[in-house]
């Protein structure tokens, strides 16, 4: 498909978002924000959750941690997300999985996947009549985690990734056009309640958390300085816990909330008397000196300062949390039902959606996918998006104590 330019693309996506929160807002943007998307249809039809969900193929996404409690020996994933899809048909999201818990009594497992995210081709000319010149930016990310059973209930792990991205574009006058990358480190906890007796049913709490991407900032610009140019990545803080309703051997359904918060510097404010109005070079000068000294924030220091350095204090902190509530109907684990809600701020980038999903299990196979709908006067990305992700569990069964 022809497009003019991926700049023009993306500046047009900012410029709509921007416009449509308030003149006083500070979102937190970062480098390779795929890294942010739900690729699987599982947790997308849950409003993006995951990290205290019940164990399944997906966890490395979310919690490696739960490979360990896994009902299944292995697993394989794969998964394809369409993006931006009201505008350009050919950028996507795609994701393969594989996990094994091993060891005595299963208290290891070991996962890896690799998310491609394909900006689509774009044409670039320098006149109309010019031959295009075409270029096919991608992103990837490749990971492997491991995961141990600390206790019978709750689990540890830790992962590393690999992060590229190419979308720096040769050009006449410079035809260095080296990808970007970088690396960073997840630690993970899960904890997984035994199931005990309620009444008229039994339950089982669960809850985890994730330090998801903390690593070097990842520079596009060749040859400039990490002060410079470089960008955060999105380190990014979840939490969240659940409850399962267990009414007999063939119904459950399981409740969830999840919070989560990125753990990257908040933007400074270049308002200088505090109307909510910047302008005249004075502004524009701070706004200037207030970058310069943003980009000179390592990204260990930025983890810190996250939760502390937003203008309006601690009630600025506090919306720079979201948070999604979702529920799953299983039955006789062979048919799912989905819903969820995801909540932010309006000043820190409004993304406000519901979204829905389905699940269907036959043998080895299962096969999932999810819808969203906007609760947002800003654009979502993924709205009326179906996401898709298919499930091969194999090997020997655990049992669930």
């Amino acid at each position: 498909m022809k497009k003019i330019a991926l700049l023009l693309l993306f500046l047009t996506t900012i410029t709509t978002i921007q416009a449509q929160v308030t003149e006083s807002s500070r979102v937190i943007t970062t480098g390779v924000p795929f890294l942010l998307i739900a690729a699987d249809a599982r947790a997308a039809g849950m409003a993006d959750q995951g990290v205290a969900t019940a164990p399944d193929a997906y966890s490395q996404m979310w919690n490696p941690a739960k490979y360990a409690f896994s009902l299944d020996k292995q697993g394989f994933t794969v998964s394809y997300t369409p993006y931006l899809t009201e505008l350009v048909n050919d950028i996507s999201l795609g994701q393969v999985t594989y996990y094994n818990r091993f060891g005595a009594d299963g208290r290891s497992a070991f996962g890896a996947s690799l998310r491609y995210f394909s900006l689509g081709e774009i044409e670039l000319r320098d006149n109309a009549e010019d031959a295009a010149n075409i270029v096919k930016p991608n992103e990837l990310a490749l990971d492997a985690s491991y995961s141990l059973k600390l206790s019978e209930r709750f689990a540890m792990s830790v992962a590393g990734r690999y992060i590229r991205s190419q979308l720096r574009i040769a050009t006449a006058g410079s035809a260095d056009a080296k990808p970007a990358s970088t690396f960073a480190v997840d630690i993970a906890g899960y904890y997984q309640s035994e199931e005990d007796a309620y009444g008229d049913f039994n339950g089982r709490w669960r809850a985890g958390f994730n330090f998801q991407n903390l690593g070097p900032k990842i520079n596009y610009d060749a040859g400039q300085s990490d002060e410079s140019s470089a960008n955060f990545l999105p380190a990014n803080m979840r939490v969240g816990g659940g409850f399962d309703f267990i009414f007999d051997d063939y119904n459950k359904v399981s409740l969830g909330i999840e919070l989560t918060k990125l753990l990257v510097p908040t933007p400074q404010s270049a308002d200088i008397n505090g109307d909510g109005v910047i302008s005249g070079q004075e502004e524009f000068n701070l706004r200037d000196e207030n970058n310069v000294a943003y980009n000179k924030v390592n990204w260990v220091s930025g983890i810190f300062k996250s939760f502390g350095d937003a203008p309006d204090g601690f009630s600025e902190e506090l919306k720079e949390f979201t948070y999604s509530v979702g529920a799953e109907y299983l039955y006789q684990d062979s048919f799912a039902m989905r819903l969820g809600y995801f909540h932010e701020s309006p000043e820190k980038g409004a993304r406000q959606f519901f979204s829905l999903g389905a699940g269907f299990k036959y043998n080895v196979v299962k096969v999932d996918v999810s819808y969203l709908f906007s609760a947002s006067k800003v654009k979502n990305p993924l709205e009326n998006t179906l996401r898709f992700s298919l499930t091969f569990n194999f090997g020997d069964k655990f049992e669930e104590y």
